[in-house]
């Protein structure tokens, strides 16, 4: 069974930064794009932040370039999300995703996604 489970939302004062996590399982890591999506004005799934596993390299929109950052740790199959300098409209329930290519990534073709975490940014 694939399971994608995200952890490390909160409340946080505009300016700060959090680190999201999540811990995959029943998949073969290394074979997908692992990411993260919230929902946008108008759309759904917003892809925020994405890693393709086979080589590593990192995509991000360009809403968070330069102050977020996708990683990961291959020995726990966990991907992280550092979001710093966080804004008021980066609110939003943040969903870690899996896809087959990036390009199912960013259309929102995910093969599974986790159950989401709340992040907050009061201003």
């Amino acid at each position: 069974e694939v399971l994608l489970v995200e952890s490390g939302g909160r409340l946080v004062q505009a300016g700060e930064s959090l680190r999201l996590s999540c811990a995959a399982s029943g998949f073969t890591f290394d074979d997908y794009v692992i990411g993260w999506f919230r929902p946008g004005p108008g759309k759904e799934r917003e892809g925020v932040s994405c890693m393709d596993n086979r080589d590593g390299s990192t995509y991000y929109a360009d809403s968070v370039k330069g102050r977020f950052t996708i990683s990961r740790d291959n020995a726990k199959n966990t991907v992280y999300l550092q979001m710093n300098s966080l804004k008021p409209e980066d609110t939003a329930v943040y969903y870690c995703a899996a896809a087959r290519t990036l390009r199912d990534f960013w259309q929102g073709l995910f093969g599974s996604w986790g159950q989401g975490t709340q992040v907050t940014v009061s201003s």
